[in-house]
């Protein structure tokens, strides 16, 4: 029988350490100066933190409104989850599922390799041909009143019409260049306009 000891085999025990739950993970996400945020209570683009010393925290503009968290990426400390979430594959799909029910297609630009949804190009495409409907039209209204094919009165009434026209273009046309110029700033410190 020699040295046979009588021994159980080893069990594996589980550890005594629990699990990490989601809200405790978000606690250990922090954000700073300069990171490239996804905030979908304000809208799909991408975003750059900026410092606001003023009020001692974390900031980024969109819609002509700035809007402020703290490092935590929460508006309060009473909050229980956060709003900002760090610019990754992984979270861009899971807002979108989350937002849209399904991951948008997307297209990426062989420059840079920005990424951008398809339907963000739709809507620049189609805001750049409204635009540039709207600016052949003013042509064609100026080379009537040139060619004085209209009245003063009505050359008055079609400006005032026109002018307004340009006003609500340019509007988009600015909204547009902020949205592809955050998108840039993910990969550049470039951007393009004012």
């Amino acid at each position: 029988m020699g040295n046979s000891k009588n021994t159980t085999p080893n069990k594996t025990s589980k550890s005594n350490v629990t699990p990490k739950s989601i809200a405790s993970i978000a606690n250990q996400i922090t954000f700073d100066i300069g990171d490239i945020v996804l905030c979908p209570s304000v809208g799909n683009e991408l975003y750059r933190l900026f410092n606001d010393e003023e009020n001692g925290c974390l900031c980024f503009t969109a819609n002509s409104k700035t809007y402020h968290y703290r490092s935590d990426g929460k508006v309060s400390r009473d909050d229980n989850t956060p709003s900002l979430f760090h610019n990754t594959l992984a979270n861009r799909q899971a807002i979108e599922t989350l937002y849209h029910g399904a991951p948008l297609q997307k297209t990426t630009a062989k420059t840079n390799d920005i990424t951008m949804p398809v339907e963000t190009l739709k809507s620049i495409a189609s805001e750049m041909d409204g635009a540039s409907q709207a600016l052949h039209d003013i042509g064609l209204l100026l080379n009537m009143i040139y060619r004085e094919k209209i009245n003063p009165r009505q050359a008055i009434a079609l400006a005032r019409l026109s002018h307004d026209s340009t006003n609500t273009w340019s509007e988009l046309l600015f909204d547009s260049l902020e949205s592809v110029n955050n998108t840039i700033a993910s990969v550049s410190t470039a951007s393009v306009g004012v």
